[in-house]
């Protein structure tokens, strides 16, 4: 019988323990080299680390904002490499929200997750080289105009106006004399001519002769007949007295019975209609009211059957052989319309305009649209013109001021319209024209001015073409272009 020898069976207890802590060795090798990152996987150089929430955030390393403790995501370097001679610049795309954001390929903003926009195709103004900047036509300052293409100045309506002038002009096209002025305005009834009819005592209106509005009355056409228990005792007082006055010699019935006829001539009973009433020696049922005047029903409140009472509305008369015409206009222009003035109005759906005169010129804003109301009477003899009908009232073109022998100090004051101002914060910009198609961003204190005009008080001079229309238009492309980061127009900041 063969016997084992005594330190084989330790050694096969131990093997597969040794087995076990290779196999954990080479596990951890494995997840350690899995673990580290592959520089091949990269998406590529990442210019620095930012915080989400808060831009101003920058790291050179993956990290936690220390404000709010997110993480910090990668931004790509800004396209500002200088493009070689001969080769064109690539294009730039940034965040519409997020300006710092530069790429030079299409994708999402890493901060909030918008699509990047196309900037210019060239690199920012800052970027161009002083042989570059000095070939501009302004010299190197217009190495940062903005200049654009005939089609955008078209589509843009970008206008521009000399500082010392009034009148705005297109920036391609030469100054233009100033058109006539046309303001907007509405027909309305003349109130002048305008009657309100209402109840003179309380009753039921038993018979309406009037049913629609636009109905034309003439002077004495009935209107409606009421049934009044005010009216009938009147009536039988006064037919009581007039008998009494003819038995008795003394005048004291007579006069009962004329002061019975005052009270109800009051309340609209006619002449005509006490002389029928002494005459029949019986008492009407009805009493019917006629028409004070000739005119169009504007409004009818009442309908046939009604209970009224004492001083409710039931209709309206107004005469529209004259009408209004309301226009808004702007104080300024106020002065073109003085009182008495005889004016052109055209109104819509009628082949040749009417002359009108001047009648009232609020002194007073309405709201606050900052704009006056000027009235207009215009002879509407055939009533072709209906009230709420839409109308023009056609002012000539302001005359040319006379030119002042000698500038006082308080005249040479350079001013702008309000539109022409571009404000950021607490400072103020205009876009000057320096060329054709050829803007630039100017720095300029403002005074205290007018809702008309305002004050320059430094950044521009005498003669500069100031854009007066268009100069949103001109800092969004502008902002587009170069952006946020680029404040360097005509050597100001933005």
């Amino acid at each position: 019988m063969t016997k084992l020898l005594p330190g084989k069976p330790r050694q096969t207890r131990r093997r597969p323990w040794l087995t076990l802590l290779l196999a954990g060795l080479l596990l951890s090798a494995a997840a350690c080299q899995q673990a580290k990152p592959d520089p091949d996987q990269t998406t590529g150089p990442v210019a620095y680390f930012t915080c989400p929430m808060h831009s101003q955030i920058h790291a050179d390393a993956p990290g936690d904002c220390p404000i709010c403790q997110m993480h910090l995501v990668a931004v790509s370097p800004l396209a500002d490499q200088k493009p070689t001679a001969g080769t064109p610049a690539a294009a730039s795309y940034t965040c519409p929200m997020h300006a710092q954001i530069h790429a030079d390929k299409p994708g999402d903003c890493p901060i909030c997750g918008m699509a990047l926009v196309k900037t210019s195709a060239r690199p920012a103004a800052q970027k161009m080289t002083a042989a570059e900047m000095a070939a501009m036509p302004g010299g190197p300052a217009a190495g940062t105009d903005l200049v654009l293409t005939a089609q955008q100045v078209a589509l843009g309506n970008i206008q521009t106006q000399q500082i010392g002038s009034s009148a705005p002009r297109s920036a391609t096209a030469p100054t233009a004399p100033a058109p006539q002025a046309v303001l907007t305005g509405t027909v309305t009834a003349n109130t002048q001519r305008t009657e309100s009819i209402s109840s003179r005592v309380a009753g039921r209106v038993e018979q309406l002769y009037v049913r629609q509005t636009g109905q034309v009355l003439r002077r004495g056409a009935p209107l409606f007949a009421v049934y009044s228990e005010q009216l009938q005792t009147l009536q039988h007082e006064y037919l009581l007295a007039l008998a009494q006055d003819l038995q008795v010699a003394e005048p004291t019935y007579r006069h009962f019975a004329e002061a019975t006829a005052q009270k109800l001539r009051l309340l609209g009973v006619s002449g005509a209609q006490l002389r029928q009433l002494a005459r029949s020696g019986k008492p009407t049922s009805l009493v019917t009211y006629y028409s004070p005047r000739t005119g169009t029903v504007q409004t009818l409140a009442v309908v046939q059957g009604q209970y009224v009472t004492e001083g409710s509305p039931l209709l309206t008369l107004t005469d529209l052989s004259s009408v209004w015409v309301e226009a808004q206009l702007y104080p300024a222009e106020a002065g073109r319309l003085p009182l008495g003035q005889t004016v052109a109005v055209q109104v819509a759906g009628q082949a040749n305009p009417v002359r009108g005169k001047v009648v009232f010129l609020s002194p007073e804003l309405s709201g606050s649209s900052q704009l006056t109301l000027a009235r207009i009477e215009v002879p509407n003899p055939a009533g072709r013109l209906q009230p709420g009908a839409q109308a023009n009232v056609l002012l000539d073109a302001a005359p040319a001021p006379a030119a002042l022998p000698t500038a006082t100090p308080a005249s040479t004051t350079l001013r702008v319209p309000p539109a022409a101002i571009i404000h950021n914060g607490a400072l103020s910009y205009v876009w000057k024209q320096t060329g054709e198609r050829q803007f630039r961003r100017v720095r300029v204190r403002l005074g205290e001015g007018t809702a008309t005009a305002l004050p320059v008080l430094a950044g521009l001079q005498a003669g500069d073409a100031v854009v007066t229309a268009g100069a949103y238009l001109l800092e969004s492309e502008f902002t587009l272009r170069q952006g946020a980061g680029d404040d360097h127009m005509s050597g100001m900041a933005m």
